[in-house]
């Protein structure tokens, strides 16, 4: 335990300045996010802009592309809150079977095709484990995308191997930025069900 904590306190001192701003910059979209301030979008392109520099540069390819998905989503919400035609929200809902096997497509079939491209085209030395985190992040943002419930479930799938994939890769602000978007996705799941069951008794009670 002693080396444990020997090694990473050798690599906060050793973490590079360009990463404390892309976890500052994601702490503050979180926390922007949970006011729900449309500033989490800015700050969510610099931290997942920056991210892309710093994931690039440890061969963490699929994440890198990640992290390119969340920047153009970051755009697109950008503009979408600002458009004086927004359309009624999605309510909360519970994914349905026809959306967990899309969901389940997007996993597997994800991981498939990142393993194979990170395996055959690039010098990653963790194909396997680089796709499975992105695969189950894309699936994850799809349900959120959808409002279900379950996304919290796969975006904390994906949280749980990138944790020791980024102390490995020697990132420890990532790695604990993604311990505290762990705890968040908890929180989260509770909160999104408490919000569906008042939807629910709200709805029942309209209806008598």
């Amino acid at each position: 335990m002693e080396n444990w904590y020997s090694l990473l306190g050798s690599q906060i001192k050793e973490t590079a300045f360009l990463q404390w701003i892309a976890v500052s910059f994601g702490v503050a979209q979180v926390l922007l996010a949970r006011k729900n301030n449309i500033w989490l979008y800015p700050a969510g392109i610099v931290s997942s802009f920056l991210s892309i520099i710093l994931l690039i540069e440890v061969q963490l390819y699929a994440e890198s592309l990640l992290s390119m998905y969340y920047v153009v989503m970051s755009i697109y919400g950008w503009i979408f809150w600002t458009s004086t035609n927004q359309a009624e929200p999605i309510k909360i809902s519970y994914t349905t079977p026809n959306e967990w096997m899309i969901a389940g497509g997007i996993v597997f079939g994800g991981w498939a095709i990142l393993y194979f491209a990170l395996k055959q085209f690039t010098n990653s030395d963790v194909p396997f484990m680089d796709a499975w985190v992105s695969a189950t992040a894309y699936a994850g943002t799809w349900l959120l995308a959808r409002r279900k419930i379950e996304n919290w479930i796969l975006l904390n799938i994906s949280n749980a191997f990138a944790i020791p994939l980024l102390f490995y890769k020697n990132l420890p602000l990532f790695a604990f930025l993604t311990i505290f978007l762990f705890g968040v996705a908890i929180w989260g799941f509770l909160e999104w069900k408490k919000l569906y069951n008042e939807d629910n008794l709200l709805l029942n009670q309209e209806n008598r």
